[in-house]
């Protein structure tokens, strides 16, 4: 298969407008047209290592953004997503348009995967085991997943980590897609990998002013290598104060899991005993810092075998 880099800026913005770009991120496609050049551009720049897929090999997504019609589009141009030609949220300013499909695709995962038990949780893998970190918006979670990422883990999931549903034990996958940041996370992720690849901030979105870094050429083209959970860690990113990793129990790993994830309740008993397999075979922990800089070796630490509290 050819990547987007392979593929070529002129043939990507050619397919893309025609509807005829497939993307692979991990185990599902996304089907994407868009005639906005910043659509293709973001794709270009974030994308560089993702598969193309030829359409008629089929894709889990249709996905469009686009221009609203009438004299809108001249004054104050705005930016629509559709998903399987049905408009999913309300316009955004068009200089939006490439966050916009970010988040749309975001929806698509969350909404309409059924065969997957989906949590909201960042996920990386070294040496085989994975770490998830399920955690609500600003805690951190992104931030922390990007330097991990740069720091050698193999990227899975920022934002959706799927579990393997159909075998007998618990295997997570991942989508490698861009990392999404936010605010004053953009300038600390320049500061700390300063080669890493990051789009242009979009100012005043309904998240602030946000960023995305391009996920590493490995963790893309190991996107459909699963991992196995080694630790559950719930990430709290707290202003000053010592980077501190304390043990969590099991009952509580459990529940944040459930309450983090997108599609529990539908799954029912499945997802219940499936979320039992990650409890069993991972370790839990509550993890609380400020610096990347003390955060990292406390995760190099875990992924060596020994179970550090503080720094």
């Amino acid at each position: 298969m050819t990547s987007v880099a392979e593929l070529g800026y002129a043939h990507l913005a050619e397919r893309l407008a025609a509807g005829r770009l497939v993307i692979e991120t991990g185990p599902l496609r996304a089907l994407l047209k868009s005639r906005l050049s910043s659509v293709a551009e973001g794709l270009w720049n974030l994308y560089a290592y993702h598969r193309v897929v030829e359409p008629e090999d089929g894709a889990d997504f249709v996905c469009e953004v686009r221009r609203p019609l009438g004299v809108r589009r001249f004054y104050r141009p705005q930016a629509l997503f559709y998903a399987d030609r049905k408009n999913i949220f309300k316009p955004l300013p068009g200089n939006q348009a490439f966050p916009m499909l970010e988040w749309g695709l975001n929806w698509c995962v969350g909404m309409q995967v059924k065969h997957f038990l989906l949590f909201h949780a960042a996920c990386l893998e070294k040496n085989g085991r994975a770490v998830i970190m399920p955690a609500p918006p600003e805690s951190g979670k992104s931030t922390l997943c990007a330097a991990l990422a740069c720091s050698g883990w193999r990227l899975l999931s920022d934002e959706a980590t799927l579990v393997d549903l159909a075998s007998g034990e618990a295997r997570v996958f991942g989508l490698s897609r861009p990392v999404s940041l936010k605010n004053a996370s953009v300038d600390v992720i320049r500061a700390f990998a300063p080669d890493a690849v990051l789009s242009e901030r979009c100012h005043d979105t309904l998240k602030g002013s946000v960023a995305h870094m391009r996920p590493p050429r490995d963790s893309v083209q190991r996107a459909n290598e699963p991992a196995t959970p080694a630790w559950v860690v719930f990430p709290r990113y707290q202003p000053r104060g010592p980077a501190v990793l304390s043990e969590r129990p099991e009952g509580e790993t459990f529940m944040g899991l459930a309450r983090n994830s997108f599609n529990y309740a539908a799954l029912g008993a499945r997802a219940f005993h499936r979320t039992v397999d990650i409890v069993e075979q991972a370790q839990g922990y509550d993890f609380r810092y400020s610096r990347l800089e003390e955060a990292i070796p406390i995760f190099e630490d875990l992924a060596a075998g020994s179970h550090p509290s503080s720094v």
